[in-house]
Order: C-alpha cells, then sequence, then structure tokens
C-alpha cells in the first residue's frame, strides 16, 4: 500500500481507503453520498477535482471515489486503488440508458457482465475475446438485499459503450442482444478487476429511456437522488467487509 499515485495522493492522511469503494462517475455524487450516508467523512483525495471519501456506515469503514466518464478514466483510478491503496472490492454506482423495454426509468441494473464496443480489452494481448464479467459474491449479495428490501435490481449484460453521441445509434441493436442498458464504464472496471484478481460490480439506476418514446432525468436528478442504488451499494459494502483478503496480481 501506498500514499501516492500519479492520479491519487494521500497527502499523509492516515484514514486511506475502505476495503470497499464506491464509484460513481460524478465527483458530485461522490460528495453527496458521502455527505449524506457517510459518518464522520473525510476527503482523502482531490487530484484533478476527483474526489474521494472515507467515512464509516453501519460502523464499516467505506469508502467513495468519483471515476470521471469514461473506460480509461474508470481503468486508471480502479487499477491505482486496487493495486496500491488496499481496495479489495468496487462497487460503480453509475447512470446508465435503458436499451431493453424490460427496464424503465429509475430502475435498477447490475452488471452481470459488461459488452463493449471498445479497445480496452485488447491490451491484454488474448487469442479470442475477453467476456468481461462481475464477481458473482457481490452481485449474488446485492441482489439478496435488494430482495429482502422489497427492491427490484434488475440483472443482466450491460453494454459499455466508448461514445455517448453515436453516430451509428447502435446502442439498440446491443438490446436485441439482452442487454438492457448502456453506459461507459463497467467493461473496463470488469477487467481491470479480473486482470488483478479482485472483486467489482457495476450498479446503474435508469437516468435515460433510449427506445421510443425518449425521456430523461436532468443533471440534478442523476446526482441527487438515486439514493435507492446508493444505500443498496453501501448496504452491499458492508455485508461484503468479511471476504477473504486478497492481493492484486502481478
Amino acid at each position: 500500500m501506498t500514499a501516492k499515485t500519479p492520479h491519487i495522493d494521500l497527502k499523509g492522511n492516515e484514514l486511506g481507503f475502505g476495503k470497499t469503494v464506491l464509484m460513481p462517475g460524478d465527483p458530485l455524487r461522490a460528495k453527496f453520498i458521502a455527505e449524506n450516508f457517510l459518518e464522520d467523512p473525510v476527503l482523502v483525495n482531490g487530484v484533478r477535482g476527483v474526489n474521494g471519501y472515507t467515512g464509516y456506515y453501519k460502523g464499516v469503514k467505506v469508502s467513495v471515489m468519483a471515476s470521471g466518464m469514461g473506460m480509461p478514466s474508470i481503468g486508471i483510478y480502479s487499477y491505482e486503488l486496487y493495486k496500491y491503496f488496499g481496495v479489495q472490492n468496487i462497487i460503480r454506482v453509475g447512470s446508465a440508458g435503458a436499451i431493453s423495454e424490460k427496464v424503465a426509468l429509475r430502475d435498477m441494473v447490475a452488471g452481470m457482465g459488461a459488452c463493449t464496443n471498445s479497445a480496452f480489452p485488447k491490451q491484454y494481448n488474448m487469442n479470442g475475446t475477453i467476456a468481461p464479467i462481475c464477481d458473482y459474491s457481490i452481485l449474488e449479495t446485492a441482489k439478496r438485499i435488494a430482495d429482502a428490501q422489497g427492491d427490484t435490481l434488475h440483472i443482466g449484460n450491460l453494454y459499455s459503450s466508448d461514445t455517448f453521441y453515436d453516430d451509428s445509434f447502435s446502442s439498440l441493436n446491443w438490446g436485441k442482444m439482452g442487454c438492457l442498458a448502456v453506459e461507459m464504464e463497467a467493461c473496463a472496471l470488469y477487467c481491470t478487476a479480473m486482470r488483478l484478481g479482485m472483486r467489482a460490480l457495476a450498479i446503474c439506476t435508469i437516468s435515460d429511456i433510449l427506445y421510443p418514446p425518449h425521456t430523461a432525468l436532468d443533471a440534478e436528478s442523476r446526482e441527487k437522488t438515486f439514493t435507492k442504488m446508493m444505500k443498496l451499494a453501501l448496504d452491499t459494502a458492508v455485508e461484503i467487509e468479511n471476504l477473504p483478503h486478497i492481493e492484486p496480481c502481478e
């Protein structure tokens, strides 16, 4: 464990990161989660404005840090957290656009796998195609908690796209192949976790409907109203705190 990388600097803060880090894309969403859910939250990273906080939830040390937008960004932050800061589990808490009529506005979706149009997985020089998947122990825990709370958690494939403004309008084709929603980070997070032997899960709330009739939530709603997802991720972090300790692979 270290105190400084090119993108994270604890600046001597001994609190560091919890075993589990929640990762929204938006730094303001990270701030919202820290201030509204964590006890005694402390800002432990502020490099490039990508704020990270550590505090306590139900007595368990938990962190929340933004990932920024897109796979290159979350690929950097997740790698450094896993490799150098003792983080075992990362739960992405983000927004996504529905590309399947099985999900509706404000529904929660957990990515069992993450299809992609990105070149991110090609770095591993595999003679074939990688299927990026989540950690089952976190997925099973999140589903069990959601069921116990009477909340619906849709489980299926996500489509991680490199393009937000997609000139080919191809996202709905991925819906025809069973993907529930499109977002921009899960594939890189899953690949990074798999490569380092760590654990990851992406839980998203539907902020846009991409099939007709198109609807969308505004920016403030995306930042502050996805509290059901935030609470589910935090409750999951508490439950997985006692999973066996793992070290990142070389």
